[in-house]
């Protein structure tokens, strides 16, 4: 059973014990537990299925200690010279992964290792393995994501700003007697998107489609102050849905002054149709505030709607609309409750 018997005093295995309780390395506590365990009478075979090491390991560990005592326990490699993947290494590394190739002068789009080892040597000279550089990502807790499209926003950026501060200015001082709202819509299609979902290996899951789509189109509004969303379905996205939405928060809210809605720019919102109303039979009653274009991110309700598709949409495998939009009631019913019981706690 490659017993090996290793004999030392007790105060040694006492002062052993104690230097694995302090150490911090990860590599240098699994030597001093090989040490121990094979002073309490383990086998080398034993200790590396315990702490899922190679026999050989062991043997070699146990060696050491007995040339060199606790000083061989140590990393070997401490003598190699300054570690390469310093603080200083690391934080120019974040600055790198964070922006694109071409910032460097490469005419590649996306990072690989082996670019980031060559920009790294010209920028510091240090020279390190491709699998030194997969722990430094590691350290830097960089990750291979899907990029987010996005479209700039036109507006000069100290009028976007002003704007933005406006809007966060607004919901700051909001009157008890009014109700503010960030407002928007989203398409359910019946066709699934397809996402990223865990499979067991060999697997690939498959997701029926129906060949022939159908939309339906809800047009929400989320309460600043609740968190709760208003919403009415429609099956075609025009400004009628719009006047429904505002028709719906009317009688949903009927104490409120004024209902502000927070939203986009989008041409259902700016028709003819909605202004008559607003000039009209809404007039002083709900209010329109415009963001920047092409800034969903300061749009709150976006983050219900991808919640929504996470949950709902998604990979979904309802065969017909009826099902799935009784889905899509069902998540938003239930996170309203979730709202409303937080509230009342």
């Amino acid at each position: 059973m490659n017993k090996i018997v290793l004999k030392v005093r007790y105060n040694v295995k006492e002062r052993l014990n104690q230097a694995l309780r302090k150490c911090r390395n990860a590599g240098t506590r699994l030597r001093y537990l090989m040490i121990i365990n094979v002073l309490n009478e383990r086998s080398t075979r034993q200790t590396a299925e315990l702490l899922k090491v190679h026999h050989t390991t062991v043997g070699r560990v146990v060696q050491r200690f007995r040339r060199h005592g606790e000083a061989g326990l140590q990393d070997g490699r401490s003598d190699n010279g300054e570690d390469k993947l310093s603080e200083g290494y690391l934080q120019r590394l974040h600055t790198i992964v964070s922006n694109a190739p071409e910032l460097y002068g490469w005419r590649r789009p996306t990072w690989t290792r082996e670019l980031l080892i060559e920009t790294m040597v010209r920028l510091t000279g240090v020279r390190i393995h491709v699998t030194t550089m997969s722990r430094a990502l590691a350290q830097i807790k960089a990750r291979r994501g899907r990029p987010k499209p996005t479209v700039g926003c036109p507006w000069h950026k100290a009028a976007k700003t002003r704007r933005l501060r406006q809007l966060q200015s607004l919901i700051a001082t909001q009157p008890r007697r009014e109700r503010i709202f960030y407002e928007d819509e989203v398409d359910i299609h019946l066709n699934p998107k397809i996402g990223l979902d865990w499979m067991v290996s060999g697997q690939q899951k498959e997701v029926p489609t129906p060949g022939k789509n159908e939309k339906r189109y809800l047009a929400g509004a989320l309460d600043v102050r609740t968190g709760v969303v208003i919403w009415v379905e429609g099956d075609r996205k025009t400004s009628y849905l719009f006047l429904d939405l505002l028709d719906r928060l009317r009688r949903e809210y009927p104490e409120a002054r004024c209902l502000h809605l927070i939203l986009d720019n989008y041409r259902i919102h700016k028709s003819d149709i909605v202004f008559a109303a607003l000039y009209g039979y809404l007039a002083g009653k709900v209010k329109l505030h415009f963001l920047p274009p092409y800034c969903p991110d300061h749009n709150k309700i976006e983050r219900v709607w991808e919640d929504l598709h996470a949950a709902v949409t998604r990979n979904h495998r309802q065969p017909n609309m009826t099902k799935l939009m009784k889905e899509v009631r069902y998540h938003l019913r239930k996170r309203n409750r979730r709202k409303q019981n937080l509230i009342a706690a």
